[in-house]
């Protein structure tokens, strides 16, 4: 058996849960006062997922960057590799919030996205 501590951040509560672990898969959870920590501790320690936010090198809209954001949470082991792909890109003014920057990123059916307008500057 074994337990992980971590904070639940499924809503305001912020609840400490302690997850149970046998044999690398799911047992318990406990701690949690709602049942949405219940769903956020067995995907976390399953197949735990975040939302990339970054920025990719912009020009012509007076400003360096753009910012950005993933259309899904990524799988997190997934992260650092996508985060380096957004280095990669640079993006011509104008922009839309909305517009899709890199379609399918590493492949995994998910989007980057612009975050919000930029206005060609002249």
């Amino acid at each position: 058996m074994e337990t992980k501590k971590f904070n639940c951040i499924m809503c305001p509560n912020g609840c400490e849960l302690t997850v149970t672990l046998q044999d690398g898969k799911f047992i318990n959870v406990t701690g949690n006062a709602c049942p949405n920590g219940e769903k956020y501790a067995k995907k976390e320690v399953t197949s735990p997922v975040r939302t990339l936010t970054g920025t990719v090198k912009l020009t012509g809209a007076g400003l360096p960057l753009l910012p950005v954001v993933s259309s899904k949470e990524l799988p997190k082991d997934k992260i650092l590799a996508a985060a380096a792909e957004l280095r990669k890109v640079t993006v011509a003014a104008p922009v839309k919030e909305g517009q899709i920057i890199i379609p399918n990123i590493l492949g995994l059916g998910i989007d980057i996205i612009a975050s919000c307008d930029f206005a060609c500057i002249k």
